[in-house]
């Protein structure tokens, strides 16, 4: 077995982690999902159990694979057979790189081995950057994409130790989407969420999850019943006549 922790990737990342302080572009490509975002995403598309690009401290799922785990080596069906949900991946922009034959970073090589296991079975939940130009972007193998409306604030890790008040985080430059890799699919190919709805829902199933003891919250009667007459979900038709996706 191949120990990735030996890799030039995962050593720079630990370097980084070990600095008495950091600047903003210290963190790379280690930017975390806000929970509130993550539960609600879970509401949505999960339950989400598996975390496919983690580094042991940041992940929002009960089963996870580390940089020393290097997830392109793994079955990530097979494990969410037994795990009996949905993958979730926040993932790392980083150009390619290899070790001892096995590719460890690029997202040309992520979208290679997620559409493997999407055709073996299984959801693959990822929140992405929109790059519809850029050439890993899976515009055909997309089984669904919901384009989210407003900008997100991603969050530092917990290594990071702000060098001054300068390193405030501030929203994502770019526009951000779920993309939903599953063969099972129904629903339609294209849909368009709302930050802050999203937002709201999330804090709302936290609060839920905090009030039975940090177990995984039963959501709320509304979010249950799907019942998205307030229009956190449409389509791009619905958008144009204003009616709402059922």
């Amino acid at each position: 077995m191949i120990d990735f922790s030996e890799t030039e990737y995962f050593q720079q990342i630990n370097r980084q982690r070990k600095k008495k302080s950091h600047y903003l572009k210290d963190v790379g490509d280690q930017w975390c999902t806000p929970d509130a975002l993550f539960w609600a995403i879970d509401a949505l598309y999960g339950p989400l159990v598996l975390d496919l690009f983690s580094d042991g401290e940041n992940s929002k799922c009960p089963y996870f694979y580390t940089i020393e785990d290097n997830a392109l080596t793994k079955d990530w069906a097979a494990k969410l057979d037994e795990a009996k949900g949905a993958a979730f991946a926040n993932p790392p922009y980083s150009r390619s790189k290899q070790y001892k034959g096995q590719y460890i970073t690029g997202m040309s090589h992520i979208m290679r081995h997620t559409l493997e296991q999407r055709d073996k079975g299984g959801r693959y939940v990822y929140l992405v950057k929109v790059a519809t130009a850029e050439e890993w972007w899976p515009a055909e193998q997309i089984d669904h994409v919901a384009f989210i409306r407003g900008r997100i604030p991603f969050e530092l890790p917990k290594w990071f130790v702000a060098a001054n008040n300068k390193q405030a985080v501030t929203t994502a430059s770019f526009g951000i989407a779920v993309l939903v890799f599953d063969k099972a699919w129904q629903g339609p190919k294209i849909s368009y969420l709302y930050r802050d709805d999203l937002l709201s829902m999330g804090n709302e199933i936290m609060k839920k999850k905090d009030n039975q003891q940090n177990e995984r919250a039963e959501y709320p009667a509304w979010l249950i019943d799907k019942d998205i007459s307030n229009g956190l979900i449409q389509t791009p038709s619905a958008i144009c006549n204003q009616s709402i996706l059922p």
